[in-house]
């Protein structure tokens, strides 16, 4: 059984409609900033919202510096990666930062919300940590990472609580 030429013409109409669409979805969300979506609701305590939709095509490179910190901070390199912050007036956050990574590591963490103010860009992030050596289990506490844009991302400030 053959298809009529009216059949064939509808089917590579719906097939260019849904392909016009679709990149027209592309070029749309092309066009968008990083944060696609906040929801309204917000945590009382810590005022992050309860969920944020990010934009799949966002340029990833303050995401990947951060990513890169926040590893080197869990897997023992603290001193390396903050090595800078060592020779000038963030000695002691610095020394701080280390001992509390040390003491409390990070196991994950997901970003839950976004603060962007050119040339700065905050990363807020919910990590879950190893308890004290000592205790059992483990706890999920908020942290955030800045970072500025110098040609290149660069992280000038690290907040955690521990």
């Amino acid at each position: 059984m053959g298809f009529s030429r009216t059949q064939i013409a509808i089917a590579v109409g719906a097939g260019a409609l849904l392909l016009l669409v679709f990149f027209g979805y592309l070029i749309w969300l092309n066009g968008q900033g990083p944060v696609l979506a906040v929801s309204p609701e917000k945590d009382p305590l810590s005022g992050v919202p309860v969920s944020i939709k990010l934009n799949p095509l966002r340029d990833r490179a303050s995401e990947r510096v951060a990513t890169d910190f926040i590893r080197a901070l869990r897997d023992g390199e603290c001193r390396e990666k903050l090595a800078d912050w060592f020779k000038d007036y963030r000695k002691k956050y610095a020394a701080f930062i280390c001992d509390s990574e040390a003491q409390h590591p990070l196991i994950s963490w997901e970003i839950v919300d976004w603060e962007d103010a050119p040339p700065l860009r905050i990363l807020h992030y919910r990590g879950k940590r190893r308890n004290t050596p000592g205790q059992k289990g483990s706890y999920k506490e908020l942290f955030s990472v800045t970072l500025e844009n110098k040609g290149e991302w660069v992280v000038t400030k690290y907040d955690a609580m521990y």
